[in-house]
């Protein structure tokens, strides 16, 4: 069983930055999802199991990335962020590095983390 644990979250103005992190009890490739309620979980980013290949959703590039460390941690990097960003935030991590802009991909998921940002 994989634990994740996200934090970092907070309240934010626009245009500020704030960086996400996810503990994982193992590594595996990970994936940053976000959802809104009633909508369902919207990809934003993933990073293989290397950290050699990310992926940024078209909705985020160029203002945010992903990154990990040596270790297990993985981090979702935001900057410029919008009042459309406020949203709960999840990390995931997947078996496999196929098809990881895809919410079924995962199997396991960290309880998620609020980012609020006022205009």
């Amino acid at each position: 069983q994989v634990q994740l644990v996200e934090s970092g979250g907070g309240l934010v103005q626009a245009g500020d930055s704030l960086r996400l992190s996810c503990a994982a009890s193992e590594r595996y490739a990970v994936g940053w999802f976000r959802q809104r309620p009633g909508r369902e979980r919207e990809f934003v980013a993933a990073i293989t199991y290397s950290g050699a290949n990310q992926r940024h959703a078209n909705t985020v590039r160029g203002r945010f990335r992903i990154s990990r460390d040596s270790a297990k941690a993985v981090y979702l990097h935001m900057n410029v962020l919008k009042p459309g960003d406020t949203v709960v935030y999840y990390c995931a991590a997947a078996p496999s590095k196929r098809n990881l802009d895809a919410a079924w991909s995962y199997g396991y998921w960290g309880q998620g983390t609020q980012v609020t940002v006022s205009s």
